[in-house]
């Protein structure tokens, strides 16, 4: 069963940056294709950003070219680097991994919170 920790959340001034951890145990994890979502209040969780096992990354529009997806396949974790935030980048944020079959796991961790306010 996979687990994940996601880290690095905390409180930004708009413009400002952060890096997210999210470490993942269970299966080999450099099989699997890797994402973020965000969930803001009263709003449906978003899958900002996806790396591939092959390193091919995707994004949402309204994180490209502010947001950037890696993984440490030695460390078993996924990265997601956020510059220039803006308010509406709050949310808590959220690792999966995507499954063989194509869909995403239904194990999901506690998040890490991202509020961006001046």
């Amino acid at each position: 069963q996979v687990q994940f920790v996601e880290s690095g959340g905390g409180l930004v001034q708009p413009g400002g940056s952060l890096t997210l951890s999210c470490a993942a145990s269970g299966s080999i994890f450099s099989m699997y294709a890797m994402g973020w979502y965000r969930q803001a209040p009263g709003k449906e969780r978003e899958l900002v950003a996806t790396i591939s096992s092959g390193g091919i990354k995707t994004y949402a529009t309204s994180v490209k070219g502010r947001f950037i997806i890696n993984r440490d396949n030695a460390k078993n974790t996924v990265y997601l680097s956020m510059n220039n935030l803006k308010p509406e980048d709050t949310a808590v944020y959220l690792c999966n991994r995507r499954q063989l079959d194509g869909t995403w796991s239904n194990h999901w961790g506690q998040g890490t919170q991202v509020t961006v306010s001046s």
